[in-house]
């Protein structure tokens, strides 16, 4: 490929190539780049619309790595969209526990109850359908459209959102929608008709492993080095360009393992909010003590064998970080608590494991259970 290069640089010698020239220039290596470096994928094994969409939510805010063994158990416990649809509440969130960003699996749900009364249990085969789906973006359903469909519609995310700036030499603030949507716009301009899903893909893979979103890119092994205005100006540590985020707020939790021998406490959250409907650890605003937990929670006092201070735990949310201290509370029996929306009850333990779905926010005391 280095006589390409050669080619390219020489091109370029005379005058300074636009923007769709720059990126027509990059579409042979960048689809040559991607058949030999293209990683071994289990949703990209068999590319069919389901597969793609579930593999495209789950990858948001999520390492490939981690996504991996959720993707194949949802794929085993919910293999097609109809399934999904039927899902009982519990099952997803159980399903998706650990993934995070629960409105994504709710809005999975919602999509596919859709899909199933409007298109006949498939994923519509158009992009301005897709668009109208629960929870699905312009960079979702231009996946699902390129990757399973061959329809040739951009899938511009933060990877291709940082290669494209820095291809480009653009200095356009990245977290700002009217940006995504030039780019967008661009990409639909020089997607080829034929492997727009390589295309995408190949975009999306060079973000991912070599113009990398933190420490320096790596250059050298990048096929589009010739035709990057960033690389060539040694600009890299500049762009992309993107706003500050805003402060997240500071929360103070105190979080009880409230437990027998082989019982554990659990409560539903509200059904709108942060976390919303998932179950939790019983816990209180601020920094509280065990006595606290007695009287908000009805727990007598004769009941409480023991209680022990456990380590101090940090969760970071989107806007918000809580900041956490726990307390485990055993008890030598069941307090008589009335069954009521937003109460506690126990649960087995065993239990805690196969069917009710605790977010990782408190994971750092789950497993003292």
């Amino acid at each position: 490929m280095t006589g390409l290069y050669d080619r390219l640089q020489v091109l370029e010698s005379g005058r300074t190539l636009g923007p769709e020239e720059r990126l027509e220039a990059a579409r042979k290596p960048l689809l040559a780049w991607y058949r030999e470096h293209a990683r071994n994928l289990p949703w990209r094994e068999n590319p069919d619309p389901y597969r793609v969409w579930i593999s495209e939510i789950m990858l948001q805010q999520t390492r490939v790595e981690a996504v991996k063994p959720y993707f194949e158990r949802f794929m085993r416990e919910l293999p097609t969209v109809r399934d999904l649809a039927q899902a009982e509440d519990d099952r997803l969130m159980k399903l998706w526990e650990g993934l995070g960003y629960y409105s994504r699996a709710r809005n999975l749900k919602k999509a596919a109850i859709v899909a199933c009364e409007q298109y006949g249990g498939c994923l519509p085969a158009d992009y301005s359908q897709l668009l109208k789906l629960p929870g699905i973006g312009s960079y979702t359903a231009g996946a699902i459209a390129s990757i399973a469909y061959g329809i040739a519609e951009p899938a511009v995310d933060g990877n291709v959102l940082r290669v494209l700036s820095r291809v480009l030499e653009s200095r356009e603030d990245v977290s700002r929608q009217a940006v995504k949507k030039e780019m967008e716009n661009l990409v639909r301009r020089v997607m080829p008709e034929k492997r727009p899903g390589d295309y995408n893909q190949a975009l999306i893979e060079i973000g991912a492993l070599v113009c990398v979103p933190n420490g320096a890119p790596r250059c050298g092994e990048c096929p589009l080095e010739s035709l990057c205005l960033a690389a060539g100006k040694g600009l890299t540590g500049e762009i992309p360009v993107k706003a500050p985020k805003k402060e997240r707020k500071k929360e103070e939790r105190t979080v009880f393992i409230i437990e027998t021998e082989d019982m554990a406490a659990i409560r539903k959250r509200p059904a709108k909010g942060l976390l919303a409907s998932l179950y939790e650890l019983p816990s209180l605003e601020g920094a509280a003590d065990g006595q606290s937990a007695l009287e908000a929670f009805e727990i007598p006092e004769k009941l409480v064998e023991s209680e022990e201070m456990l380590p101090e735990a940090k969760h970071i949310f989107s806007h918000v970080e809580w900041h956490m201290r726990g307390i485990r509370l055993r008890l030598s029996g069941l307090p008589q608590w009335e069954e009521a929306e937003g109460k506690p009850f126990f649960v087995k333990k065993e239990e805690l494991k196969e069917r009710y779905p605790l977010p990782n926010a408190f994971a750092a005391y789950r497993r003292f259970l």
